[in-house]
């Protein structure tokens, strides 16, 4: 906790992967309510839209969180530089 109360070590890349794993949730309930909701029924558009969704969605989230722990980990190493 005194890592945590006195900043010597980062919080932010703890929350990063809580956050990856509740847009990958979003993107498959979102892929999934595509596929099955309306009231056309389920047509081959809807679900091919739907796997588009899930997939696109699992990617983006993929990149966009690990483009911010990439962040850090430069921080990481400038504060290594730094301290020698």
């Amino acid at each position: 906790m005194r890592d945590v109360f006195f900043f010597d070590e980062m919080l932010t890349p703890k929350i990063i992967t809580f956050v990856y794993w509740l847009l990958l949730l979003f993107a498959v309930v979102s892929g999934l309510g595509s596929m099955f909701g309306g009231y056309g029924g389920l047509t081959f558009g809807r679900f091919f839209m739907g796997i588009v969704m899930i997939v696109g969605g699992a990617v983006g989230a993929r990149i966009g969180c690990e483009l911010l722990i990439v962040l850090f980990k430069i921080y990481e190493n400038i504060k290594k530089l730094a301290d020698k």
